[in-house]
This record gives C-alpha cells, sequence and structure tokens, in this order.
C-alpha cells in the first residue's frame, strides 16, 4: 500500500476515535426510563434551558406525570415546558401541532382529545437524541423534528401534498393539574404571531409568552376561544387555539420559530432574536449537540461494559434537565412575588424538586456543575426574599410547598460547608434561620415540643420530624463554618429530636400523640398514601433517615452490632404494604425500596458503621438491577435528576449520605477509569481489577498514599488528583 495513503487513513481512523471520544452525546438515550415509573422527559433541550419542547400524549393517569409514557403512540402536540420524572402532571405550556383538514379542539379528557387534534406516530421512525427529536404523525402524514436553545424552540415540519395543511397554537392543553386561565394571541403579519398563556395547577398563576416566527407565510389564519372563530389576517383575540393555513406540496417543509419568556412578550421577542438569530434548523441542532457534549464531558469515563456507558451519559443527561434558567437574555426574570424584576446580577433558576434532589442531585452538582453554585444558591436566598421562606418545591417561581421538611436548607448549608463563594453568608444564614423557624407544616411543635404530636398534623409527622431533624444539623454544620456557637449548639441539640420517636421495644421510628404515647395499632409495613404519619413510605425505610447522627441511632438501638442485624432484616423481610401505599413506591429489595428518595442513603450505612462490603454487594444489586439501558430503565421516578445521580455516584464509588459538608462514603465503583474536570484541574478516579465479580474494595490509595478513611472529602475530589480502589472478588 502506498505510504501516503497509509498515513490518511491511519490519520482519518484517529480523527473518528477523536470525534467519538469526545461526542458523549452519541451515549445518551433519552427513551431510557420513557416507559414504567420512570416518568422522564422526552424531546428536544439544552442543559438546564428554560424550554423542554417534546411530545405530548393524550392525558392518562400517573404515568403520564411527564406528557409522554413509551407504552403511548398518541400525539396532541409539541410543548414547550414540561417535566422530568415528577410524580405530578403540570406545565405543558404552548403547545403546537402540525394538522391535515379540519380537526376539533378539544379540551385535555380522553375521549375529547381523541377526536381533536391527536395523531398516532409511528414508533419505528422515532428518533431521541441530546438536543433532537423526530416523530412520523401517521394520521396527517406528518414528519416532526424538534431543537431548542435555552429558551427557544425550533420546529420542522415536513407536509404532505394538501390545500388543508395548518399549523395550529394550542394554548388550551397543559399537563396534569395545569388549566389555563387566560391566554391571547395577536397576529403579527403573515409569518409572525405573539401571545401569552397563564395558567393555574401544581404551579399557580404562573405565565409563560411567546413569539413565534414562521417560515413562510400562512394563507389564513384563524383564533378559535369559547366556540367563536375570528378569520382574517391582522388578529388579537383572548384565544385557546390559533390556526394558520397553508398550502403544501410534497414534502414541504415549514419551520417555526418559537421564543418564550416568564415576563413579558418583549422577553420572548429578545430571546428569539437573539438565541436563534441568523440560524437554520441543522445550526441549531449543532449548537444543542455542542452544549450538552460540553456538559457532558466534564465527566469521561472508561469501562468494559457498553450498557454502562450509555447508562451513565443518559443518568447525566437526566440531572441536567433542571434546574432550569427562568429569565431572560437581558436577566430579568418574573419573581415569586409575581412581579417582573430586572436583572439581579446572576442567573435566576426554578423546578427545584428538593425533596428528591437534596440527596444526591445537588452534591453531585457541587463536584460537577460548580460553576453554578452560586447562582443556585442565590436564587434560593431571593426566593426566601420574595416568598418568605427558602424553596420547598420551587415551580415556575411558585411555591407548590410539596412534599415534607424544609428540603432547601441543606442545600444552602453544604455551599456554605463546603466553602463555594459568590453569595452573601449573612443571607444565606438569616434565610436558613428564618425558614427552619416559621409556625407551618408543624415547625412549632418541633421547636416547642421536641417533636410533633400525630394527632396535631393531619398526616405525615414522623416524616416532617426526621426531616427537620437532618435539616436542623445541616444549619449547625454551616453556624459551626460561621463561627455562631449559639445557633450551631442551639441547631444540634433540636437535630436529635430524632430520638422522640424511636421505639425501643419495636425498633423503629414511630407517631408520638399529643399525650406522649407511640399511636397505636402499629404496623411497620402498611403505608396509606397522605393519610399516615409517613410520605411515600413506612416505618421499614423511615427508621434509617437519620443521615446526620448514625453513632446516635446505633444507641438508640442499644449498639452497632443490633443496629447491623435490624439493617440486615430490612433487605431481606417481606410484608404487605397496603392496596392505599403511594404508587411512588417502587425497586424493592425487602423493604428497601430504591424508587424512592427516603431509602436511597441507607445502602451506605454499612460503610458507616464498619461494614463497606455489605454496601458493595447492596450497590452492585441495586446498579445491575434498578437501572439499564432500555425503555425502563429506572425502578422508580426519575424526580428531577435524584435517581440519575444516585446512579453517576455510585458508579464512581462514593455518596454523599450526611445532608451537608461533603464526605462521600465509599461503595463499590461500576466504572474502570473516570476524569472529572475541576476547578484544581482533574481529578481521576481508576478501579484496578474491576468487574463483575471483583466488587469489594481491597484497599485504596489518595494521590499515592494509603487512604484509610471510609469517605472522601469535597475538598480533596475539588482539588484535582487520583482516587485509586484495588478490587476483590473477597471482602
Amino acid at each position: 500500500m502506498d505510504r501516503r495513503l497509509f498515513s490518511v487513513i491511519v490519520n482519518f481512523a484517529t480523527v473518528v476515535v477523536a470525534i467519538a471520544a469526545t461526542d458523549y452525546a452519541l451515549y445518551v438515550d433519552p427513551l431510557i426510563g420513557s416507559a414504567g415509573t420512570g416518568h422522564v422527559f422526552v424531546g428536544a433541550n439544552v442543559p438546564f434551558g428554560f424550554v423542554q419542547l417534546g411530545p405530548t400524549s393524550v392525558p392518562q393517569e400517573w404515568p403520564w406525570c411527564s406528557g409522554y409514557n413509551r407504552c403511548d403512540s398518541t400525539v396532541i402536540g409539541f410543548s414547550h415546558t414540561q417535566l422530568n420524572g415528577t410524580g405530578i402532571g403540570d406545565l405543558h405550556d404552548i403547545t403546537v401541532m402540525p394538522v391535515v383538514g379540519e380537526v376539533k379542539y378539544a379540551r385535555g379528557n380522553t375521549s375529547d382529545c381523541k377526536s381533536g387534534l391527536w395523531s398516532y406516530q409511528d414508533r419505528k421512525h422515532e428518533v431521541a437524541q441530546a438536543g433532537y427529536y423526530k416523530a412520523r404523525l401517521t394520521r396527517y402524514g406528518i414528519d416532526a423534528e424538534l431543537t431548542a436553545t435555552m429558551r427557544t424552540g425550533l420546529h420542522r415540519y415536513t407536509f404532505p401534498h394538501s390545500a388543508e395543511s395548518a399549523i395550529v397554537f394550542d394554548l388550551e392543553n397543559g399537563g396534569g393539574w395545569d388549566e389555563v386561565t387566560s391566554s391571547s394571541i395577536t397576529v403579527i403579519n403573515d409569518s409572525t404571531i405573539v401571545g401569552y398563556r397563564r395558567s393555574s395547577g401544581w404551579s399557580w398563576n404562573h405565565p409563560v409568552y411567546f413569539k413565534a416566527v414562521f417560515s413562510r407565510p400562512f394563507t389564513a389564519a384563524h383564533l378559535i376561544t369559547n366556540g367563536t372563530e375570528q378569520s382574517n389576517t391582522t388578529l388579537e383575540a383572548k384565544a385557546v387555539y390559533g390556526r394558520f393555513d397553508f398550502d403544501t406540496t410534497h414534502d414541504s417543509e415549514i419551520l417555526v420559530k418559537v421564543g418564550t419568556s416568564a415576563t413579558s412578550i418583549e422577553g420572548a421577542a429578545l430571546n428569539l432574536d437573539t438565541e436563534q438569530d441568523g440560524c437554520n434548523f441543522e445550526c441549531v441542532r449543532s449548537q444543542a449537540r455542542d452544549a450538552w457534549n460540553k456538559q457532558l464531558g466534564k465527566v469521561s469515563i472508561k469501562t468494559h461494559d457498553p450498557s454502562v456507558m450509555r447508562c451513565f451519559y443518559t443518568a447525566m443527561y437526566h440531572t441536567m434537565i433542571a434546574p432550569s434558567v427562568m429569565c431572560d437574555l437581558n436577566g430579568s426574570y418574573h419573581g415569586s412575588d409575581h412581579v417582573n424584576h430586572t436583572d439581579p446580577g446572576f442567573t435566576n433558576y426554578t423546578t427545584f424538586s428538593l425533596w428528591d434532589t437534596y440527596r444526591a442531585a445537588h452534591p453531585m452538582m457541587t463536584i460537577i456543575h460548580p460553576e453554578m453554585m452560586s447562582d443556585i444558591i442565590n436564587t434560593m436566598i431571593n426566593i426566601r426574599k420574595e416568598n418568605g421562606k427558602l424553596p420547598i418545591w420551587h415551580l415556575m417561581a411558585r411555591e407548590t410547598n410539596c412534599m415534607v421538611g424544609y428540603p432547601g436548607v441543606p442545600v444552602v448549608a453544604d455551599a456554605i460547608t463546603k466553602g463555594f463563594t459568590g453569595f452573601n453568608y449573612d443571607d444565606a444564614m438569616e434565610a436558613m434561620l428564618h425558614s427552619t423557624n416559621l409556625d407551618e407544616r408543624g415547625q412549632k411543635w418541633h421547636r416547642t415540643l421536641g417533636y410533633i404530636p400525630c394527632d396535631s398534623m393531619k398526616a405525615e409527622s414522623v416524616a416532617f420530624e426526621l426531616e427537620y431533624c437532618l435539616a436542623d444539623w445541616a444549619v449547625a454544620q454551616a453556624a459551626k463554618k460561621l463561627g455562631k456557637t449559639a445557633e450551631y449548639n442551639e441547631y444540634m441539640r433540636r437535630s436529635k429530636q430524632y430520638k422522640r420517636l424511636f421505639d425501643k421495644q419495636t425498633c423503629f421510628m414511630r407517631a408520638v400523640d399529643s399525650k406522649g404515647q407511640f399511636k397505636e395499632p402499629f404496623d411497620p409495613f402498611i403505608q396509606r398514601h397522605q393519610a399516615d404519619e409517613y410520605c411515600e413510605g413506612n416505618a421499614w425505610q423511615y427508621t434509617w433517615l437519620v443521615p446526620h447522627d448514625i453513632n446516635g441511632l446505633a444507641e438508640c438501638f442499644g449498639s452497632k452490632k443490633k443496629m447491623l442485624n435490624k439493617l440486615d432484616s430490612l433487605f431481606v423481610v417481606t410484608g404487605d404494604i397496603g392496596k392505599e401505599a403511594a404508587p411512588d413506591m417502587t425497586g424493592f429489595i425487602g423493604q428497601y425500596v430504591h424508587g424512592n428518595e427516603p431509602s436511597h442513603h441507607i445502602i451506605y450505612i454499612y460503610t458507616m458503621l464498619g461494614q463497606p462490603w455489605k454496601t458493595a454487594q447492596r450497590v452492585r444489586q441495586v446498579l445491575t438491577t434498578m437501572y439499564n439501558d432500555g425503555e425502563e430503565g429506572l425502578c422508580g421516578n426519575e424526580d428531577v435528576g435524584q435517581m440519575s445521580a444516585w446512579y453517576i455516584l455510585s458508579s464512581l464509588g462514593f455518596y454523599q449520605v450526611e445532608p451537608a459538608g461533603g464526605r462521600y462514603y465509599f461503595g463499590s465503583p461500576a466504572i474502570d477509569k473516570a476524569s472529572i474536570k475541576v476547578p484544581g484541574g482533574t481529578f481521576e478516579i481508576v478501579a484496578h481489577n474491576n468487574s463483575s465479580k471483583n466488587i469489594y474494595i481491597k484497599s485504596i490509595r489518595l494521590n499515592g498514599k494509603p487512604h484509610k478513611k471510609p469517605y472522601i472529602d469535597h475538598r480533596d475530589i475539588m482539588s484535582g488528583g487520583k482516587l485509586e480502589f484495588f478490587m476483590s472478588d473477597k471482602h
């Protein structure tokens, strides 16, 4: 062979390998977790974008919370705002649907939608990638393609030959609890419309404004509201539907650029005109993929198992759908006080599923996205100023008060204890102290009685008390960091109040009434959703919700040995949780429930108690049986990144058990090598002799020196260096 030709071939192969090595998006499959209970978002977006542009199915029951379920091939439109893995449905603002012929415009119940805009899509032609989505609408013979920027969506519809082609803007149909309260469409000219949709649901009274530009003029416009239609070329109406007609030939392409904003039509126009300035569809699609690769490339892994590559990078993808940017390009944002604000000097965010994400998703962000932490904490401090407390479950600038505890507190405390800067520590501390001393959601009893009497709350008293205790511990650690001795002592005292709920006879955390007696009758298996003392769990899971004081919990049991015996039982005991149990309780190993968050730290308690080999066994069991690269690859709700964050951290070999402070306890790495970009350079992880049999960590070296601690500190990771696990098949 000619040497020059050989050189060209070799160089070309090298380039191909290099491209493949940096195109991490190749390993992302957004359909992982799209069936079963995963509830993941499927569509086009960019990391942490305001826009999640994807298909919305005919509304069904709980498995359709995200608007999409792989078992359902119906489509009623492509919406610009969606949720990822939640247990409640909402949003689906500004829905767009291409159609051919006359259709009925119908609100959200199944029978109406099936007679309305809906179509089936051909699953064989469905494509879901990072930043891109494609579907074929069989009813109309239309190919729909979607891509996105941070605040805008871009649609490309390929029509058949027809004089009755149209694109419909549906401002009526929303997701889950969402219902439109007011809406408007204004026709600016024959290719531009603007409008807004204001709705209430899980997030109440939230606005989304839009500007849309068609790539070619429409022949007619029809605005429909309350059964009344207006039809001419210069229209303004309080419309819930807008139909825009086109004459199309075979394979005619029509693009629709849609800018969105929570502040105003002017904000939507700014976002659209800037983010899609001069870009065609392929340009925006390429930029979206580049944005994903930039973020995914922060962690480079090597593994002998291709499915682990797909699971890992899809998990990273799922952790970066939220929190979502909620401000215009000029910094303006719609606040929790229902007022528009000018640039506050930081990027404002929304979609904080904190009861889920304080456990792993936010600690993971402190490693992989440290540059975002000041904006995240400033947003939370700002929410306290506008709304009166730190966020609990914050969605579209509205506090839903969903779930138990004050879960925004550990996130702020964690940032302080890890030494992040860019926000005011005094403001952060004040926000935590204020939020933990309100007279709502059982807080008054928590402070004054030392526990929440079960007969003083409608439900979930045990869950609230335990969540308050662990968050109080986090406040204490932040106070210690800032030299606030009085606050440290007070919050450490409060953090130990969980002991009042521990029944030494049964060795379970139990409800206590206002007379100081344990509530009877008691069954540690039964769970009654929102009607008993636990939240989406039972006594078997909640007994371990003391991640901040494992030694103190061992004292409650009487000894570490007794605690370990009970912990062993958790993974093998069986019992009936009852017909009224929360649907979120999935992924059982005995009474360990990996599909829901209260269990997520429990496996690592073994390491904390000196039996790391049991952690290794259970971690590998969960990684290999509760996650896979199929459509049912998640054993429970994604919950805005928490399920995936557990997978990422555990695959790397460690997990932050305590709610703040940055001690990551070791488990069993699923990867062979990993390189993480950190402020100090690169943090490298190597698992020597790793395999499906060699699951036990025999020894550890950090920067070439023996490492005897059962955890690694956050500062050691962020400084860069090398962590080596030496794996074995024997513990």
